[in-house]
């Protein structure tokens, strides 16, 4: 018994559970929506603040799972480009979410300072994570010191996020923007207890976290039987199946009209994506996890960058309605992730 949970799963194995926990990672996450978005209210916090932390955090943790079991079983090339690729397929989720919100952008209706904060804050994490591997080969206790880095710059966001009261900049509402309001009482979650809402939210938590570790035992068996890159089933496969709990909670986000939410889902799971590699750095016994990474996982620490750039221009222009409905950001993301998938393929 011992053997089948530690050792090399069979290919039949891998692919079925793959795709179990991957259908479990959906119904855990449309749950999610409905009580983070219930919870976002009764904390005071708001959608754009306790999405991007607490329900980031819920999200990002099948992602955190695999990242630590792929560097703890000597898979860096798995554990950095999965962390690196669910930055990017996240990122391309808000291109699924955007296009169940009909009548304007998602970008235009969820203007928010602290999504465009949160933006910032993800590419100087990933721009430390690029220099790190640029950086002498150094670690203190086995972890490279940029880790700590990225981990004092997560902190020191969230508190230059939190503590503002009066920002120099806000977005100009119109019509078509969709304020941060606490729903009345035709939320079907009202009449639920606060206590309630906080142990369904901790049972999905455990529920996306033992299918991020079974998503990583899976992927090393798929590795190690089809002779596939690691670092692109990394990117792609578990890279999608990293970004699904983001993906499935934003589009419920968007449909229960909670649309800061559904961007603040993203950009905050994404920020804690980018510490992903501080989970693996730790894990990884093999030395720095950044200087373990190779050109593909650069690549495509690149591209997640590109992306993040793209997307805060999209939440800065604020386009109503744009080129085939999801505007100039959305085509561009689009593109962007194919055409780095297609590199990582060849």
């Amino acid at each position: 018994m011992l053997d089948s949970l530690t050792g090399v799963w069979p290919l039949s194995w891998s692919i079925g559970v793959f795709v179990l926990a991957t259908l479990i990672t959906v119904a855990c996450s449309i749950r999610l929506a409905g009580v983070g978005d219930t919870l976002a209210d009764r904390t005071g916090w708001g959608e754009a603040l306790f999405g991007a932390v607490l329900f980031g955090l819920v999200t990002s943790l099948s992602g955190i799972v695999m990242t630590a079991v792929s560097a703890a079983a000597d898979q860096p090339d798995l554990a950095y480009s999965n962390a690196v690729g669910g930055i990017a397929a996240q990122t391309l989720a808000l291109v699924a979410a955007d296009a169940f919100l009909r009548r304007v952008n998602l970008e235009h209706a969820a203007a928010s300072l602290s999504n465009m904060l949160f933006g910032c804050l993800l590419i100087g994490l990933l721009g430390i994570a690029l220099m790190a591997t640029f950086s002498p080969p150094v670690t203190v206790l086995g972890i490279h010191p940029a880790s700590l880095v990225m981990v004092a710059l997560y902190i020191g966001g969230l508190q230059l996020i939190r503590s503002r009261s009066e920002p120099l900049w806000s977005a100009v509402p119109t019509k078509d923007t969709v304020p941060d309001v606490a729903n009345q009482d035709t939320d079907a979650l009202a009449g639920h207890r606060t206590s309630r809402l906080w142990t369904e939210f901790a049972a999905v938590a455990g529920a996306v976290m033992l299918g991020g570790w079974a998503v990583a035992r899976a992927a090393e068996g798929i590795v190690e039987h089809t002779g596939l890159n690691a670092g692109l089933v990394g990117a792609v496969f578990m890279g999608l199946v990293n970004a699904l709990p983001e993906a499935v909670t934003s589009i419920a986000a968007v449909r229960r009209g909670a649309v800061t939410l559904a961007i603040a889902a993203v950009v905050g799971g994404n920020c804690l994506d980018a510490l992903n590699l501080v989970v693996g750095d730790i894990a990884y016994r093999g030395g720095s996890l950044f200087h373990a990474a190779n050109p593909d996982e650069l690549f495509l620490t690149s591209g997640a960058l590109v992306m993040t750039a793209v997307l805060l221009g999209g939440l800065l222009v604020r386009q109503k309605r744009g080129w085939l409905k999801i505007g100039f950001d959305g085509i561009l993301l689009v593109t962007i992730y194919v055409a780095t998938v297609v590199v990582l393929a060849f």
